[in-house]
């Protein structure tokens, strides 16, 4: 069996223009997420308010699996690395 390969969108919440900037710089953290579900980004293009990619991803995960890890583990660098530290402390 093959790799299958997906057209996956990524758009913030809003489509607030701020993908751009800061978190251009952290677009390898992405590749190496990808990496840990032996899935790998083909092409992708970063525009402000949203993230094209396309990835192969094995037939044994599913589409769901791959972007749900993704989405996850990207959220929880952005809090700790691009959030100020007094909004990050829980009640």
């Amino acid at each position: 069996m093959g790799e299958y390969k997906y057209h996956v969108v990524f758009i913030s919440k809003y489509r607030r223009k701020k993908l751009y900037g800061v978190i251009r710089k952290k677009l390898e953290e992405l590749h190496r997420l990808t990496g840990q579900k032996e899935s790998k980004i083909l092409e992708g293009h970063m525009l402000n308010d949203h993230i094209r990619i396309l990835i192969e991803i094995l037939p044994k995960y599913s589409v769901a699996q791959v972007i749900g890890y993704i989405k996850g583990k990207s959220a929880l660098y952005s809090a700790m690395r691009l959030l100020p530290r007094a909004k990050r402390i829980a009640a």
